[in-house]
């Protein structure tokens, strides 16, 4: 008899509130949409890191024909054969727990599958560059990534290397962008969410305003706290959570318009967030928006619903 009591007052206040339900279901829809993005763009960059960062790889560079800013090769010869092979020694004596591979690239390998790929008249900065203007190198695969520093440190003192280079120095800067925007739509979701949190204190206790002559008289018929307290409460929680599940369908259905079926078919080496990474963000979503409910709705009525 009780629970069908408080759900007929649910329902009856439903009724009369249609207006500020509203706001308060449009609020919270902008405001965990919001998020939601925000948790998938930081997800979006973890999974490019992940994988970028596994391809990646670290190159040493040997000292070329002709001037160098190094010290090593202050005699300005290219590093020797002898040189090379000592460096590889180095590298599997030292370092055997942070290098997992070592690919040696002459500087006619790399100029072929290289340079010539990405400059096809071989024109470089008004020149146009040989084989010969090429350096040889070592492509090292690291077991982890993050240790760049400690190969680096190792390596860039050795006799004939002219610099250690790291492959993720490309990728920072995307990473940067992003990041920023992560913060940016996380700032603007905050906002967003103290505005939901205020509207729905006060949708509550306007509610609650309106009829305390009921709640009046249902206290002196001996109704309990949570008789009177629980259809303002479930109130603000149907406008949340509809609003909730509102922005987790228009999460998926950006994921799918513009990640699925757009940018996922025309880049195919970057692993995007799918439909799986929103349902895994969803119920997060959902279960927050309703927590954050109650919380507003209990917080506004100990005002006006005090034994």
């Amino acid at each position: 008899m009780r629970l069908r009591f408080i759900l007929s007052e649910t329902w009856n206040s439903l009724k009369r509130n249609v207006p500020m339900l509203l706001s308060v279901m449009l609020v919270t829809f902008i405001s965990f949409l919001f998020i939601g993005a925000s948790v998938l763009t930081q997800a979006q960059i973890t999974r490019a890191k992940g994988d970028w960062y596994s391809k990646v790889e670290v190159v040493v560079w040997m000292c070329p024909d002709g001037a160098s800013q190094s010290v090593n090769c202050s005699s300005g010869t290219a590093a020797t054969a002898q040189q090379i092979n000592d460096l590889q020694k180095t590298i599997r004596n030292e370092l055997p727990n942070d290098v997992s591979k070592i690919t040696f690239v002459s500087k006619q390998k790399f100029y072929k599958d290289t340079f010539l790929k990405q400059y096809p008249n071989g024109e470089y900065q008004g020149r146009t560059l040989t084989a010969d203007d090429m350096q040889d190198s070592l492509w090292l695969k690291l077991k982890n990534p993050e240790k760049y520093q400690v190969v680096s440190e190792v390596l860039s003192g050795k006799d004939g290397v002219d610099t250690v280079s790291d492959q993720r120095q490309i990728f920072e800067p995307v990473f940067a962008v992003l990041n920023k925007a992560t913060v940016a739509t996380a700032s603007l979701a905050m906002v967003m969410v103290v505005v939901a949190i205020l509207l729905t204190g006060t949708t509550i206790r306007m509610s609650a305003a309106s009829r305390r002559t009921e709640t009046e008289i249902m206290r002196l018929v001996g109704a309990s706290n949570w008789t009177i307290r629980l259809p303002f409460i479930l109130e603000g929680v149907v406008a949340s959570l509809v609003g909730s599940l509102l922005s987790c369908v228009t999460l998926s259905a950006l994921v799918k318009v513009f990640i699925t079926d757009g940018l996922a078919n025309s880049i195919k080496w970057i692993p995007f967030v799918n439909q799986m990474s929103v349902l895994y963000v969803s119920p997060i979503l959902i279960l927050g928006a309703v927590l954050l409910s109650i919380i507003a709705s209990m917080v506004s009525l100990r005002k006006y619903l005090r034994t």
